[in-house]
């Protein structure tokens, strides 16, 4: 079986995709949108049950890029709002601000401990006079910024709960991405000394949301690209890449109506980019395979809990650092968007970090959601089994592309392998395995449009390059 030829086809729906997918939709060009799961957004979707809207674990929309805050605010337009970010960290039964502030988080943990992290802090930037430091891990990159102690106590314990691995394994590179422009001296000096805006400049405290979830954006792009006259085709899978001489001629689809072969004279994909080249026939060089499979994933499980009460928390985020306390991160829907859940009633997305070879992700649905209420309630007392009404499970394979020491080589065999296909784009965090957040992931999916419309050649692995980009950020 075989389906019409497309200029473009583009592998997956998400935000990325579908970006592409857009521009390209405007330029009259056709377009095929290929999405795996029923459902447009991948990570980002809205998911309905019962009145209730639950995103995947909670995303923002935050941007310092004019081309992509005009592009969200043309898309959804009268559907935006703005939110306040009101997220904490939870650890040794304290609650402390996030994004962490040093101060705070000092203050917060008594004089002794106090002091000895001033201390532990004022010996490293000493020492640092008559050496320079070694930086290659995210525990060598924190502790230079914070102070050792200071690393043990609020970063060590939920880095390593997000990503399995212990934080000297994990690169330099990703904690220089995801922390700027904050140390502890110009904390501690902002708590003492304020400047006249009160803020450290990169702590963002509102962000823009669509009211109906963030699965709106993706929403939305399918809508207009569907109107535009293409196709985004759910429950279609590539399960294969063909290419002849150096430029991919044609994508193996499983669909419900039977497997076929999709022509094209274009791919944009944002398919993981370990399973692009797994996915290529003939297959890719024998060490390039060996490369896309030593790089690894993170994955991701939410419990969603639908609650009889108007509000369990005051918190856009919680962040459970404790150790002890297997769940990782809280939010509350209604607390972004009152209409994400009905009237009186609240809900609450639980996240669990797993690999998919643990206990944790092969545990049956119904004993994951009695262990996330046994840990609300007893742990964090914050409701009793009589209050959630329903809940579900997601699971999210391949959530968090991992930074592992030693990534950076295995990463370049596969780049320049995909690189190396004349009509090939890669865009979105799974398709440049690179930790984007959102609006990267848009922009990625904008610059690859372009360069199949040869108005331009963008390097679409630039995009999240330039770290002053960022603001802070240590978790997921």
């Amino acid at each position: 079986m075989s389906k019409t030829a497309v200029d473009v086809c583009v592998v997956g729906a998400g935000p990325a995709g579908l970006s592409a997918a857009y521009v390209l939709s405007q330029s009259h060009v056709s377009t095929a949108v290929l999405e795996a799961s029923s459902q447009v957004g991948g990570i980002s979707r809205t998911v309905v049950r019962d009145g209730f809207r639950f995103d995947i674990g909670g995303h923002r929309f935050f941007t310092k890029d004019d081309e992509i805050d005009r592009f969200f605010r043309d898309l959804l337009g009268d559907e935006i709002i703005w939110v306040n970010r009101t997220s904490r960290i939870f650890y040794r039964g304290k609650y402390f601000d996030y994004p962490l502030k040093p101060a705070n988080a000092l203050f917060g943990m008594g004089i002794g401990t106090t002091a000895k992290c001033l201390l532990d802090y004022g010996s490293l930037k000493v020492k640092n006079i008559f050496r320079q430091p070694e930086i290659i891990s995210l525990e060598d990159w924190v502790s230079n910024e914070f102070g050792h102690e200071l690393f043990k106590l609020f970063f060590k314990n939920y880095t390593e709960k997000v990503w399995g691995i212990d934080c000297s394994r994990i690169c330099a590179e990703w904690a220089a991405q995801r922390i700027k422009g904050l140390s502890l001296r110009v904390a501690v000096k902002e708590a003492l000394f304020p400047s006249k805006n009160g803020k450290v400049k990169t702590l963002i405290d509102k962000f823009m949301y669509p009211r109906l979830g963030i699965g709106r954006i993706s929403e939305r792009l399918a809508e207009d690209v569907v109107a535009l006259g293409n196709e985004v085709r759910t429950g279609s899978r590539v399960v294969a890449v063909n290419h002849e001489k150096g430029v991919v001629t044609s994508v193996d689809v499983e669909a419900p109506q039977g497997r076929y072969t999709l022509p094209l004279k274009s791919l944009c994909s944002s398919m993981p980019l370990t399973e692009l080249v797994l996915a290529m026939k003939p297959e890719a060089p024998a060490e390039v395979t060996r490369a896309a499979r030593s790089l690894r994933y993170r994955d991701l499980i939410t419990v969603n809990l639908m609650v009889d009460k108007p509000r369990v928390t005051d918190d856009t985020w919680i962040y459970i650092h404790d150790p002890t306390i297997t769940l990782g991160r809280i939010h509350e829907p209604r607390n972004w968007s009152p209409e994400m859940a009905p009237p009186g009633k609240s809900s609450l997305v639980v996240e669990y970090f797993c690999f998919q070879d643990r206990e944790i992700w092969n545990m049956s649905d119904q004993t994951l959601i009695d262990l996330t209420i046994k840990e609300l309630d007893r742990r964090l007392g914050f409701l009793k089994q009589d209050q959630v009404s329903d809940a579900f499970v997601i699971r999210v394979p391949k959530a968090y592309p991992m930074y592992e020491l030693g990534y950076e080589e295995p990463l370049r065999k596969v780049v320049d392998y995909v690189g190396s296909f004349s009509n090939l784009e890669t865009v979105g965090r799974y398709g440049t395995y690179k930790y984007n957040n959102m609006d990267h992931s848009i922009k990625t999916g904008i610059l690859a449009a372009r360069n199949l419309l040869g108005e331009a050649q963008h390097n679409v692995f630039d995009v999240n390059r330039a770290r002053e980009y960022h603001e802070e950020k240590v978790l997921p």
